[in-house]
């Protein structure tokens, strides 16, 4: 069966929610992958952000296929070995004191939202608590995440979403401040905010939603699903701020390519919030998936990941910069770490760039605002960052 084949028969079978690029890919291989045909791509993309160790990292597959010949699921009703290795792993990088997992990150955002609203009951006594959440951000999209997404393009046509949420300006503490009530419970902020454009919290913003939230008893929810875990230099992107959240919700790189998900709490939330009854999952910490997060977190200890994150970001924000310098059509950069958007002048529709790319060679895709989305495998090394502005030149000429 040919490509044009396939793509007719997904076009044929599936529904129609994604306009997906005219490619049928079929394994990888390190930081490349490969289509039905053959062809090779470099991938910039990393399945959005998820596959922080490529494809087939030594140890990785191995790890998985050992748990398929032990054990898959088992519910929550019953202990496991992996998940009390996962959870031990995620709260030692965190600094967090107990962690739920889940099947994704939109989960894990619900979860975040029913933890912190479930503690601000039981410190008061009475429901209805707003939440304040920040324009241009995204945070998934079931009917609970969307209503704290502040795009109206993904909200309205779902409307009317979860009551309560107050959006405030990203970067503008006085704003968050204006929205400040007697019926807050938290404030959600991404640390990086990803679809939203590639922009990262400023110091100061971020740790003046710390103090706020320590001077009004309000719950600190990052969503850290795509810039944490390792993507931003450091095992969640916070670190980089010296503040510690309440809450934190993970996933993306969590199983490197599995789907999984968590959100961690702090010792005051873990021990006043959510209780037997209030929260479950079928699949979620399953066995395979936590033998998957187990794997990942130990690859990234034991080789360096997030260290090889940090050096070699100053040589991929360099060669980004002097392609700027070479392009008229490119306006600026963004980001932290490995997680980096070219700013592209509107002349120049990104999604044009995601083609020509695709063409050449080579995955990016795109965020807000006409971005240019570069999220790769933390594993890349300065000769992909050389292939990448290679190819991606061909497509700004």
């Amino acid at each position: 069966m040919t490509q044009l084949q396939q793509i007719k028969e997904a076009e044929n079978t599936l529904l129609h929610t994604y306009t997906r690029f005219p490619v049928v890919l079929d394994h990888g291989q390190g930081c490349y992958l490969y289509d039905t045909d053959g062809k090779a791509y470099l991938d910039f993309a990393a399945g959005i952000a998820v596959c922080a160790l490529g494809y087939h990292y030594p140890g990785y597959d191995e790890a998985l296929k050992a748990q398929i010949d032990k054990l898959l699921h088992t519910s929550n009703l019953y202990y496991h070995q992996p998940s009390i290795d996962a959870g031990k792993k995620l709260l030692a990088l965190s600094h967090m004191h107990r962690v739920f997992f889940t099947n994704s990150g939109t989960e894990a955002i619900e979860g975040a939202l029913k933890a912190a609203k479930k503690y601000a009951y039981q410190k008061t006594g009475h429901a209805g608590h707003e939440i304040i959440a920040m324009q241009h951000s995204f945070h998934g999209r079931s009917i609970g995440a969307l209503s704290v997404t502040g795009t109206d393009h993904y909200r309205e046509p779902f409307e009317p979403l979860m009551d309560g949420v107050k959006f405030a300006v990203f970067n503008d503490l006085d704003s968050v401040k204006a929205q400040i009530n007697d019926r807050t419970c938290a404030i959600i902020v991404e640390t990086v905010q990803g679809e939203g454009g590639i922009y990262p919290a400023e110091p100061a913003f971020l740790q003046g939603l710390r103090a706020l939230c320590d001077e009004h008893e309000l719950g600190l929810i990052l969503d850290e699903i795509q810039c944490g875990l390792g993507r931003c230099g450091h095992a969640f992107a916070y670190q980089a701020y010296d503040i510690q959240p309440d809450i934190v919700t993970c996933a993306k790189a969590l199983g490197g390519g599995i789907p999984v998900g968590a959100f961690l709490l702090n010792e005051k939330l873990s021990q006043a919030s959510l209780a037997p009854g209030d929260h479950g999952t079928t699949y979620g910490g399953n066995p395979f998936a936590c033998a998957a997060v187990s794997k990942v977190l130990t690859i990234f200890e034991q080789d360096q990941i997030f260290e090889h994150v940090q050096t070699i970001t100053p040589y991929f924000e360099s060669q980004l910069d002097e392609l700027i310098s070479r392009h008229s059509c490119l306006t600026g950069r963004r980001g932290m770490g490995l997680m980096q958007g070219l700013v592209l002048d509107p002349v120049l529709p990104v999604s044009e760039v995601c083609k020509k790319a695709l063409e050449q060679g080579l995955i990016v895709i795109s965020a807000g605002g006409n971005v240019l989305r570069l999220v790769p495998p933390l594993i890349i090394t300065e000769s992909h960052i050389d292939e990448m502005i290679q190819k991606l030149e061909q497509c700004l000429l």
